[in-house]
Parts: structure tokens; sequence; C-alpha cells
């Protein structure tokens, strides 16, 4: 009796797609018309008209594809329907093709959707400071400094400036490519401080440390002011845990110094978010914030490889909401702009595993980089450099296709 055999294929991208087709020695014009069709994906449009939807539901099947829409739809018994597109990529583009031509302002949907399946399989190039460009290649590290004596995790053993000034030079010698460099606590329930008294604690270090460091430097502020003098000084990175919500003058000063930014997302200033951190849909509430905080940096002129993005973690989320936004982190690569994490030593990794200190959670730590890089991230900002330029690297070399 003949014996046969079989197995499953992992398939998650284009490259991995023509790999397969040319080990079985496929015809050249039959990888190029197969590759596209052997993985699926999952888009969700907003707020469509459920005429709108019906006509999407109606092409994607006719693709071969399909469309999942709220109860009522077909009928335009409601007002208005989420759609979720269900195909293969060559279908999805196919969908994008037919509806320039058809009616209900359904050609600018088009557009967004080429561009969206555009921006999920190319991750961004490169990322631009006031002082160099980075290429993204291979993942960034963010060390953390905090010249604070209130951080969750390292809160007084750097704030001495001497000590601060030390242990940036052992973050770079280590593997650090920027240095972010704070004097605000922004843990969870943290006192907020005057912008002279975060002015007082950073200047020093990196008025030293601007001579001195190759990389980069960071300020960790969302006060406008601390972020002027900052990259007067010789920062050239904005990281606002706020997305240039907290302080109006935050995107203007960004723009006026040519400084890069970090726009993330949280939900309040640290001393109340964590009080509410049920959301209805939490990545669509967070993909929504972040993409008002890039249009604001982008009406206040700055430009759009100059913009990083980052879901906040642990900034108004449990821990479950935590586990959920590592899981699905790839769904932000949907906006096109480089993603930075930030998971070092925080409490959702003590809470899974039992460790009630900060310095007992590296393992869980790097277990989370290795997961984020494998979904698209690329700036990881830690406390342990070498540890997590190890981890990160190793997971690239896994992840790198072509």
């Amino acid at each position: 009796m003949e014996r046969f055999t079989a197995r499953a294929l992992s398939i998650s991208t284009p490259h991995q797609a023509r790999t397969e087709l040319e080990r079985i020695g496929a015809d050249p014009t039959g990888v190029a018309m197969m590759a596209g069709k052997m993985f699926t994906r999952c888009l969700r449009v907003n707020s469509l008209q459920c005429r709108q939807a019906n006509i999407l539901k109606q092409e994607m099947l006719a693709l071969g594809g399909d469309a999942a829409v709220a109860r009522g739809t077909v009928a335009c018994s409601i007002k208005s329907t989420d759609v979720i597109l269900i195909g293969t990529d060559k279908q999805l583009l196919q969908l994008s093709e037919k509806l320039k031509a058809q009616p209900f302002g359904l050609p600018a949907l088009a557009a967004v959707l080429a561009g969206l399946l555009t921006d999920i399989v190319r991750l961004p190039g490169r990322w631009i400071t006031s002082r160099r460009e980075f290429l993204l290649k291979r993942p960034l590290i963010m060390g953390i400094l905090n010249l604070t004596p209130d951080s969750f995790s390292d809160g007084g053993l750097f704030n001495n400036p001497d000590c601060g000034f030390e242990h940036a030079l052992m973050m770079e010698a280590e593997g650090a490519d920027i240095i972010d460099i704070g004097g605000e606590s922004t843990r969870p329930g943290a006192r907020q401080i005057s912008a002279d008294e975060e002015l007082g604690r950073i200047m020093p270090v990196i008025e030293r440390l601007a001579g001195r460091l190759r990389c980069a430097i960071s300020v960790d502020t969302w006060k406008s002011g601390v972020a002027r003098a900052a990259i007067s000084a010789g920062a050239e990175i904005i990281n606002d845990i706020s997305g240039f919500s907290f302080d109006p003058q935050m995107a203007a000063v960004a723009a006026e110094c040519g400084a890069a930014a970090v726009l993330m997302h949280t939900r309040g200033r640290p001393d109340v978010m964590q009080r509410d951190t049920g959301y209805v849909d939490l990545m669509s509430g967070i993909t929504e914030e972040l993409q008002n905080s890039v249009s604001r940096a982008l009406e206040a002129g700055i430009a759009r490889d100059r913009i990083a993005i980052d879901p906040g973690i642990g900034f108004g989320k449990s821990a479950s909401g935590n586990l959920e936004i590592l899981r699905r982190l790839g769904e932000l690569k949907s906006l096109g702009l480089p993603i930075l994490i930030g998971t070092s030593r925080k409490s959702f990794i003590g809470k899974i595993l039992g460790q009630a200190s900060a310095s007992e959670r590296i393992y869980g730590t790097v277990a989370t980089v290795a997961l984020c890089v494998a979904n698209g991230a690329s700036i990881l900002r830690v406390h342990d450099v070498r540890a997590m330029r190890e981890a990160a690297d190793m997971a690239q070399a896994v992840c790198i296709t072509e």
C-alpha cells in the first residue's frame, strides 16, 4: 500500500510563500500567480454605511474571499457597521482596484486599503532625528536612564549626576543605540513635578553626555519647556508619554527643533491612569489615539519619517491588557511607523511570574523583547542593555526571511 506524508506549512510573508513554491520547482510564472494566495489576512474597516458594506461583501465573495458585517447590514436596518475583510493579499488588492469604480465614496477607501496592505508587509526603513538617520535594519536598543528618586525599578540609583553619567556610558558600551533620559517618574501614582525641578535633574547629565556619547540622547518628558532645553543641550529625540496631548506646545517645539518624536498612548496622567483600565476594544482604542497623535505631529510640521509610536505598556492598562498588546502588536504596523515598546521589568511580568522585585524580571523581559521583535517592534526601551541587545538580535536573526 502506498504511504503518503503531509505536513503543515507556516506561511506569513510573501517571501516565505515564494520560497516554498520554488522548493517544489513551480514554474516562475506560477510562483508569481500563487504566492499571494498562500496566506490570508483580516482587515477591519470602521463605521461604514450599510450600502458601502454591502458592496464590500459582494466584491469579496466574488473574489473568493469574504467580509463579516453586523446583523441588519444587508437589509440596511442599522445605521452603520464595522467590516472585517477576509482574504489573501491578492484578493484584498483586487478589492481595492474594484472599489475605485464604485460609488458612495468608496474610491477613497480603495486608497486606504492599498496603503494599509503596503505598510503591513513592509516595515519602516529609517527613523530620522535632529542629528542622525537610523536605518532600521536591526532593532534599536534604547537604554533607560532615570534621574529620579522614585522610578519603579531603579529610582534613586542614578539621580546623582556622576552615577547617571557613568551608567549612560556603560549602557552605550553594552550596545545601546539611544540613551533615554528622564527626570520625572511616570510610574502609576507618581506625583507631578515642576519643569524647573525636572530640568535640574536632567540638564547637568545631558550637557555632560552630549560631548561624550556616540549614541543618540532622548529626553523622556511631556513638557515642552523641558524638551526645548534638552534638545538645545544635545538631545535629539523627544519621548512623550502623552503623545503630544498633555502640553499643547510640545508638537510645535519638536517641529521647530527638528527632533524625532516617540508618541505614546496613555489614558490619563500617571497619578490617575490606573483607575480605569477597561476597554471595549483595546487595540482599536490604542490605534485611534495614536492616529490622533500622529495627526497632531504632522499638522505641526513634523516629518513622518521622524515619528515613532508606542502603545504604552502599563500606562492605563491591566496585566491582561498588556499581554493582549504584545500578542497583537503587529496590528500597529498598519500605521506605517516604527514601533517602540517598553516592557522592561514592568509589573505585569512580576504578576505573571510571581516576582515582587523589579530586579527579578530580567528573564521575563527577555521573552517579551524577543516576541516584540517577532511582531514588528523596531525600538526596545530597556534597563538591561546587554541582555536585551542579544535577545533582540537573536530574535531578528530568526525572523529575517530575505
